[in-house]
């Protein structure tokens, strides 16, 4: 079987693949459009990224393509509908990421709330004279209330975290989360509510047609001045640019942002804004989980050619049509 893989990952998603001919896109940049055409013709397997846009074009060339492995534990870059009107199985890698995604949520959070971005940039141009009684002030998490949008596998992790700090937890979410009520005494309210009423929010929803700038300008007038907003999902979630504008002004007190709409170009207005950090799509970051979501892909692959079923498979309704 043939397996194109559009970006170098760990050894874990490659060395299960060595019966197979296996080829890896050389760059450690995106591939272009024109090379993911010229391989899938012949592909049996595609291990992509988040960054490869598989659209129904793209699918179409794929004629022999079985299984796409996404190394992402969303999949808002390819076209499930046409993958399973074509047959061809898409997973992705849940769970393995979840940790490691919720510890740098709150990352962001600390950051942002005690304004680090701020303090580093002083400190390293030379410009820090001392500490002083009003210097750099932040605002302290204990006992705070804690907003999360999004109580899925990454949200409820993230709120969990909170435990210690003895916080109120509203959670936003088209089901309803026991572990969140039973653990955290969480209630769960409507968006509306919820950034009225969170000193800090989090985002953990995938994006859709439906959560496409979810949080605009209108949403975030709803937020304390003093709230704190985190974004380690998806960047099209916000609109960056009524973000930045309600940042400049003090409508909010500071944002920490991981992802962007369209990486790796960060919107100018936020470049500029000095309390908002701004880190380059590193939620999933750790040697662990990139390692481990390797091997997922690598394992679906695997299973697929093997007439087994993933167990993270996207599409399950693909099973008894796909391709063999």
């Amino acid at each position: 079987m043939k397996i194109y893989v559009t970006r170098r990952i760990p050894a874990q998603g490659i060395t299960p693949l060595a019966e197979h001919e296996v080829e890896i896109h050389a760059e450690d940049t995106p591939v272009s459009h024109n090379e993911l055409v010229e391989k899938i013709r012949t592909a049996d397997a595609l291990i992509s990224l988040l960054t490869d846009e598989i659209d129904a074009d793209i699918l179409g060339y794929g004629k022999n393509l079985k299984v796409i492995a996404n190394y992402a534990v969303g999949y808002d870059n390819i076209d499930i509908e046409e993958a399973t009107e074509r047959g061809i199985v898409v997973t992705n890698t849940p769970d393995v990421l979840t940790d490691a995604t919720a510890e740098f949520a709150w990352t962001l959070l600390f950051a942002a709330t005690r304004r680090l971005g701020e303090g580093e940039r002083i400190a390293r141009a030379g410009k820090f004279k001392g500490w002083a009684p009003t210097f750099l002030l932040g605002q302290g998490v204990r006992g705070k209330t804690l907003g999360v949008i999004g109580a899925g596998r990454i949200g409820t992790r993230f709120a969990l975290m909170s435990k210690g700090f003895e916080m109120k937890v509203f959670y936003y979410d088209e089901e309803r989360n026991d572990t969140l009520e039973q653990e955290l005494d969480a209630k769960r309210v409507d968006i509306s509510y919820l950034l009225h009423a969170s000193d800090f929010v989090s985002i953990h929803l995938p994006l859709t047609r439906y959560t496409h700038h979810l949080i605009d300008a209108h949403q975030i007038f709803r937020m304390k001045s003093t709230a704190v907003l985190v974004n380690t999902s998806r960047g099209a979630l916000v609109d960056e640019k009524a973000l930045a504008a309600a940042l400049k002004a003090g409508k909010i007190a500071a944002a920490g942002l991981d992802v962007f709409e369209n990486e790796p170009q960060i919107t100018p207005e936020l470049l500029d804004t000095e309390n908002v950090v701004l880190a380059p799509h590193i939620g999933s970051a750790t040697h662990e989980a990139r390692s481990a979501m390797a091997a997922l892909c690598s394992k679906a692959v695997l299973s697929v050619f093997g007439g087994q079923m993933p167990s993270n498979i996207v599409n399950k309704e693909v099973w008894p049509k796909r391709r063999e």
